[in-house]
């Protein structure tokens, strides 16, 4: 059962994405690399008069169950500026839940706020070029340095795929110490943190995009630390399954809107003697997507109850990561072939979805990277119970 309070923060959500921000979703400021920071501001003051921004988080700084919250972000995913508007999307929705957990209160004061009031964009630097064997998907394969010189640290390394870092005025970058990994929360820009040029991807949602960037000789308090040095991966593990699922929540309004609009057009486009859907093929894609979009949400739920149960989720998060992308990225072809030609064009948000979804796929761990993960999983209980 969804809660009163979410009920009621859902449908004040839903109305404001549909009603304010849809209608945005042609403007010109939505370039290749995300929405202008013009066009963040301005959707963010509407959000804010409307009562609507960082509706996850409460007035007194509490959140939402993971459960209330996956009823609140489906709904702001509903266009693909509704997360950016209301102050939900990736990274910061991550990074707020992370400093919320972890920060010190002089921390969040200094860091938290701003991106909680959605003045503020943040980026989480983390993922290092492939090339260079730099960490990915493996984060024990970071190669970025820290080093402690008097009362600050020194940071060197090279990040790749960092989203927003391009207009982000809060920073959490992931080093490695003697100790093990960092987290050291930074102010953007910094001159030692220079973005070498700004990757053109599939997707653009995000504002500032995915950057590629250098960090050289950065100088960072000793008090700006997050946590404890060596501490960093237990740090991400608290990070890790709620933003996984966010993602699912999110890209699953995305899906719901699409599969709208892939059903008007089939409802009202005629072929070969009657409308679109009485034909088998288009009217069995249609169920389909509402198979799919309904297992998409069981398994977000589910998932949100077991975080809020107080687990860390590491393996059903993996199980939902995977089930709903590739449950939503058949949903989103499908509404592309329905549409047929106008399924391709940016006369609606169907193509852009597709392609979101696809890049959703890869996001916070690919596929093959949690059955991978799965598999330990199987092959380690399956020991225990042969040595029980």
């Amino acid at each position: 059962m969804v809660s009163e309070r979410a009920a009621a923060i859902a449908e004040r959500v839903e109305a404001f994405v549909r009603g304010v921000v849809a209608p945005y979703e042609r403007d010109r400021r939505c370039g290749p690399h995300g929405p202008a920071e013009e066009l963040v501001a301005e959707l963010r003051d509407k959000a804010r008069a409307a009562g609507v921004l960082t509706p996850h988080i409460l007035p007194d700084g509490g959140h939402l169950s993971q459960r209330e919250t996956a009823v609140v972000l489906r709904m702001s995913g509903l266009s693909p500026l509704g997360p950016i508007a209301c102050n939900t999307a990736a990274p910061d929705e991550g990074n707020m839940y992370l400093l919320g957990k972890v920060g010190s209160e002089a921390q969040k004061q200094r860091f938290l706020a701003p991106l909680v009031e959605g003045h503020a964009r943040s980026a989480f630097f983390m993922t290092e070029p492939a090339l260079e064997g730099g960490a990915g998907s493996d984060p024990s394969m970071m190669k970025t340095l820290c080093r402690l010189d008097g009362n600050h640290w020194v940071i060197d390394g090279r990040k790749a795929f960092i989203t927003g870092a391009e207009g982000a005025k809060v920073g959490i970058v992931m080093a490695r110490s003697d100790d093990g990994a960092c987290m050291f929360l930074v102010d953007l820009p910094d001159p030692a943190i220079r973005i070498e040029r700004v990757l053109d991807t599939i997707d653009n949602s995000m504002p500032g995009g995915h950057a590629i960037v250098a960090i050289e000789g950065l100088r960072v308090p000793a008090d700006q630390m997050l946590g404890a040095s060596g501490e960093g991966f237990k740090y991400a593990q608290v990070r890790l399954s709620p933003a996984r699922l966010s993602h699912c929540m999110r890209w699953l309004g995305a899906c719901i809107r699409a599969n709208e609009i892939a059903t008007d057009y089939a409802c009202r486009r005629e072929a070969f003697g009657k409308v679109l859907v009485d034909h088998e093929g288009v009217g069995f894609m249609l169920a389909e997507n509402l198979i799919d979009l309904k297992q998409a949400e069981l398994m977000i739920d589910w998932c949100a109850g077991v975080l809020d149960g107080g687990s860390l989720g590491t393996a059903e998060s993996s199980m939902a990561k995977v089930a709903v992308s590739e449950a939503l990225m058949r949903v989103a072809d499908r509404c592309v072939q329905v549409m047929g030609g106008a399924g391709v064009s940016g006369d609606t948000i169907v193509e852009q979805v597709f392609r979101e979804i696809r890049a959703f796929r890869i996001y916070d761990g690919p596929t093959e990277v949690h059955k991978w993960s799965l598999a330990k999983k199987i092959k380690r209980d399956w020991r225990q119970t042969q040595t029980a």
